[in-house]
């Protein structure tokens, strides 16, 4: 039998391992989400992520970190996820299942004052850059859920934009992310600034630098984006 669960109760069991609820709202017919197993409709969804680096240690600590093969981070969170939406009665969905994939953008817009900013990133008031969707939890039942809080872009504000002016090779522009720029300069001989402590645009941002990810996680990432198109 499900265990019925508070919001506050689910934000400590993922407080465990460094996660967080980030926020959610009342499903509707336009937003996406898909309906349960048995055919009832979500009437509520609930989003899952990280806030700057509390996941790392949780998920460092994991067997999951040694596992040689591609997505560790991905089957973590699956695992983990799974797990703890048996216990409550939801059923997860995540933005690395597909083709095709769940609208989680879309999603996020909703749920929390997120706007997208010049690196394609979704920008938070608060943590800035330092942030990520990682699951989804979608419920039968009505959830009272406080209603999502509002913010202007800090991009808005941002006259210098460093986050463009800082990348060594250009490769965000408006017509959009050149991938293989970034690639062949992390991965080459000069890349060493990137690919160890994270992308230097991303870094360049000037909020939320308090909740940037530790170096070890920046490299992972980055690692990540490399195996990708090597």
């Amino acid at each position: 039998m499900p265990i019925p669960v508070t919001q506050s109760q689910l934000s400590q069991a993922l407080a465990q391992h460094g996660m967080a609820l980030r926020g959610g709202f009342a499903v509707t017919g336009d937003d996406g989400v898909p309906h349960l197993a048995d055919g009832r409709p979500a009437h509520t969804l609930l989003l899952v992520g990280n806030i700057g680096g509390a996941m790392w240690p949780a998920f460092a600590a994991s067997s999951s970190f040694a596992d040689p093969h591609p997505d560790r981070m991905d089957r973590w969170t699956k695992a983990l996820i799974d797990a703890l939406a048996a216990e409550i009665g939801a059923v997860a969905l995540y933005p690395f299942s597909g083709p095709p994939y769940f609208p989680f953008q879309r999603w996020a817009a909703r749920a929390e004052p997120v706007h997208a900013s010049p690196l394609r990133i979704f920008i938070h008031p608060t943590c800035g850059l330092w942030h990520a969707y990682r699951a989804a939890l979608i419920f039968a039942e009505p959830l009272d859920l406080a209603p999502a809080a509002s913010a202007e872009s800090p991009c808005v504000s941002c006259a210098d934009r460093p986050c463009l002016s800082t990348c060594p090779v250009g490769a965000f522009q408006e017509s959009g992310f050149d991938d293989l720029a970034c690639a062949r300069h992390v991965d080459g001989p000069n890349g060493a600034e990137c690919r160890d402590k994270g992308c230097l645009a991303r870094r360049a941002c000037p909020v939320g630098g308090d909740y940037s990810y530790p170096p070890l996680q920046m490299a992972f990432h980055m690692e990540a984006f490399l195996a990708r198109r090597r």
